[in-house]
C-alpha cells in the first residue's frame, strides 16, 4: 500500500521492490482491487503489463469512520469518568 501511496506501480515492480515472488503479488493485488482499495489498468505501449494505483475515497472514509468512532468513545469515557468522580467523590 506505501508504495502504492506514492503513485501508479506495476506488478511486477511491486514485486520487486517487496522481494516476492510475481504470483504472490498477483494473488495479494487481486484481494486488494476485489476489495475496492486499488484499480487495474493496462499500459499504452504493453497491453500484457498491468499498473496498479491505489483508491483514496475507502481510506478518506475510513479515516472519517475513525474519527466519529473516536469522538464518540472520547465522549463516553469522559461521561463515565464524570459520573465516578460524582458517585465516589474526586479524591477518593
Amino acid at each position: 500500500m506505501d508504495r502504492l501511496r506514492r503513485g501508479p506501480r506495476r506488478a511486477s515492480d511491486l514485486a520487486d521492490d517487496l522481494g516476492a515472488s510475481r504470483p504472490a503479488m498477483s494473488r495479494h493485488l487481486r484481494v486488494l482491487k476485489k476489495s475496492g482499495l486499488i484499480t487495474e489498468s493496462g499500459m499504452e505501449d504493453d497491453a500484457r503489463a498491468r499498473v496498479y494505483t491505489l483508491r483514496r475515497v475507502p481510506f478518506t472514509d475510513l479515516s472519517r469512520w475513525v474519527t466519529d468512532v473516536t469522538a464518540f468513545w472520547e465522549e463516553e469515557l469522559l461521561a463515565f469518568k464524570t459520573h465516578v468522580e460524582r458517585v465516589h467523590g474526586k479524591g477518593k
